[in-house]
Formats: C-alpha cells, sequence, structure tokens
C-alpha cells in the first residue's frame, strides 16, 4: 500500500499533466487543479469556458460521497441547475486513470453528455475507467494543491433535497474559479 502511494505522488509530480493551473476558492478552502490538454483536449477547452466565462462562481459541490468523490459545477445554491453550453465527446479512452485526486467530467448515461459539471476522485475508483467500463468517465487534470480541501468535502454531514443525495448540508460553494496559466 505505502508502495502504492509512493508511486502515486512520484506520478502526480511529473509532467503528466503539465497545462493551464485552474485554482478554486470555496467556502470551505481553496485548491488547485492542473489540467492536461494533451490528452484531453476537448474537455480541457470545454471546462476552461466555464472558467473563464466565470460560471462555476456561484455554484456548488452538490453530491459528496466518502470514499468515492466530489461532484459540483452544475447547480447553485438553491439547487437548481445552471446554463450549460453543448455536451461535448467523451474523452474516457485518454489513457488516463480515475485515481485519487484526479479531476473528471461528470455525466449521464449517454456517453457524449458531459458539459460543465466535473467531479475530484478521493480514491482510485478504477471502475470508472475506460478499461473497466467503456465508454468511462474522462480524467482531464489532478488537484496539486489543497487536496485536504476536497477530502475535507467527505466529512461534512449530507442530506437528501428531492431526488438529489449526498447533498452536503452545510453548501460547499464555489466563490471563484481563476484560470492562472
Amino acid at each position: 500500500m505505502l508502495r502504492k502511494a509512493i508511486l502515486s505522488l512520484a506520478l502526480l509530480s511529473c509532467s503528466v499533466f503539465a497545462g493551464p493551473k485552474v485554482a478554486f476558492e470555496t467556502t470551505l478552502g481553496n485548491f488547485t487543479v492542473e489540467l492536461n490538454e494533451e490528452k484531453a483536449p476537448i474537455t480541457v477547452a470545454n471546462f476552461l469556458k466555464y472558467v473563464e466565462d466565470g460560471s462555476y462562481e456561484g455554484t456548488i459541490f452538490h453530491r459528496v460521497i466518502p470514499g468515492f468523490m466530489a461532484q459540483g459545477g452544475g447547480f447553485n445554491q438553491d439547487m437548481q441547475m445552471v446554463q450549460t453550453y453543448a455536451p461535448i465527446k467523451n474523452e474516457g479512452n485518454n489513457g488516463l486513470n480515475n485515481d485519487r485526486a484526479t479531476i473528471a467530467m461528470a455525466r449521464t448515461n449517454a456517453p457524449d453528455s458531459a458539459t460543465r459539471q466535473f467531479f475530484v476522485n478521493l480514491v482510485d475508483n478504477d471502475f470508472l475507467n475506460y478499461g473497466s467500463r467503456p465508454p468511462g468517465y474522462a480524467v482531464f487534470g489532478v488537484v496539486t494543491e489543497g487536496f485536504d480541501v476536497i477530502e475535507s468535502m467527505a466529512k461534512q454531514p449530507t442530506k437528501s433535497i428531492g431526488r438529489m443525495r449526498d447533498v452536503p448540508e452545510t453548501q460547499v460553494v464555489i466563490t471563484k474559479a481563476t484560470l492562472l496559466k
């Protein structure tokens, strides 16, 4: 287990994800993601549209499941879906895995349905990878700073609101998302 953790850290520290960085400020703390334009160009371009137009600001992490993932970016503080651009092609077969601390696009059961919602993997979620379950969920970056903020989301109590389950009782709001480079 320790060997796998060391290997994971070594892989995260190399230039596999050398690309633009986005800093998120939330009501629970801040975190930064580094994006992989080379392996997920469509997904990264789509994600950056939402960052650059400011529309992630005021959205919440609406689904947080300990030992799985934290999902956000698609609902406002009133639990209303926010406007999206057109869905994008699924890049789940890009060679990147849904490992701990990676960021991936959420989607419906339709393979090419991802728009703006994303999730951060709290653990290695191999069953979300293309090889385990085509078409997979497209990983497009990794949390490089502030992963403890994501982990703290998973420690918050959750509740159900209508059909939505695993909603943090105290909202975790994205107050700012900034492209760094």
